[in-house]
């Protein structure tokens, strides 16, 4: 099975313009990101898929593959699919969000693994919930889990609600867990997911994945022990260059 990892890097960023080249102890983050991603014996190609020329030139710089793509695109999943339909070779596409300059490479090839399984249709990755910040904070969203390992609703509420428990106590009453913000697509699926029409989940909650749910398709879940830093604003970058 071959399968290509893609990072999504566009330069236009709301909170944190040019965030992909912003210099990390000697490294921008899109090559913190790029090497990562290479050091996963799972994934067949990497491929930074961009719509800004900034970073293009930087990816070929550096040594690494970028190929350029269209300014329109709403999400990393848009961004994927138009790669992969260039690139009907692979049969599993990775999406490694680009703005997780120290991503373990374990953690691309455990999602990377649920297609092990010839039914998966797309796949993600969690780890459980150690606090009641953590549990408590709407910038991170939280999954349920069927028996069968697969997400059957993402919210940024903490969700299920623990009836007949104070909040601070719900911890204690059941397994909580995170979404780790990596996606794996069958190749077929990550074509028709694109094409579906924003869902009334997506906008409530403006989580892309509830449209793939809210239309029948099935995510299976991996889990990990590893935690991961996602950099969103120039604070984010601040507190992890003090924890290095």
């Amino acid at each position: 099975m071959k399968i290509l990892g893609i990072i999504p890097a566009r330069y236009a960023s709301t909170r944190f313009p040019g965030k992909p080249l912003v210099d990390i102890n000697g490294k921008s983050m899109i090559q913190r990101v790029y090497e990562q991603a290479k050091k996963c014996d799972t994934l067949t190609e990497v491929i930074v898929a961009t719509d800004d020329e900034r970073i293009f030139t930087h990816v070929q710089q550096f040594g690494g593959v970028a190929v350029m793509t269209a300014q329109t695109h709403q999400s990393g999943t848009d961004r994927c699919a138009e790669v992969a339909g260039a690139h009907p070779e692979y049969q599993v596409i990775i999406n490694i969000q680009g703005d997780e300059p120290f991503i373990d490479p374990q953690q691309i090839a455990k999602v990377a693994s649920c297609f092990d399984e010839p039914d998966t249709q797309l796949a993600t990755l969690v780890k459980k919930i150690q606090t009641t910040e953590e549990l408590y904070n709407f910038s991170s969203p939280k999954v349920i889990l069927n028996k069968n390992s697969e997400a059957i609703y993402f919210s940024r509420s903490p969700l299920p609600h623990v009836r007949g428990s104070e909040p601070q106590q719900w911890l204690y009453h059941y397994t909580y867990y995170k979404h780790i913000g990596i996606y794996g697509y069958r190749s077929d699926i990550l074509q028709q997911v694109t094409i579906l029409p924003v869902s009334s989940l997506e906008k409530a909650e403006s989580l892309e994945q509830l449209r793939w749910i809210e239309n029948g398709y099935r995510i299976k879940v991996a889990e990990t022990e590893l935690e991961t830093y996602a950099i969103d604003t120039p604070e984010d970058l601040t507190k992890l260059l003090k924890n290095l």
